[in-house]
């Protein structure tokens, strides 16, 4: 049997045929790059775990086939590892949400008029 390696810097490059370009001049605000870069980077953390859960699923599929009984044993933790995977995704989502909700809101009272 062979098991996806536990690295997910393999994965990392699996982005690169679905790489947009980014906006240059996103705002006004010098902020603007880096926010683009803490997106696109945490977007990339999200398709890397999602590329090791394709892998491990794959694995397990494989494994029950065989029917072979250490694999349908080792089909346990790597079942516990796409459950793992599937919080660190959650978690990649919840930041991601919450980063943009603090930036939008940030922008807005940025841009209200003071009275």
């Amino acid at each position: 049997m062979s098991t996806p390696d536990s690295s997910l810097s393999a994965a990392d490059s699996s982005m690169d045929h679905d790489n947009k370009t980014l906006p240059t001049n996103a705002g006004e605000e010098g902020g603007d790059a880096e926010m683009w870069g803490t997106f696109d980077k945490n977007f990339r953390q999200v398709q890397s775990v999602l590329d090791r859960n394709r892998a491990l699923i794959q694995q397990v599929n494989e494994n029950h086939q065989s029917k072979i009984p250490d694999n349908m044993v080792k089909n346990v933790a790597l079942i516990k590892e796409i459950n793992s995977n599937i919080s660190k995704v959650v978690s990649l989502y919840s930041d991601l949400s919450s980063n943009f909700s603090s930036l939008f809101h940030q922008r807005s009272s940025a841009k209200s008029p003071k009275t």
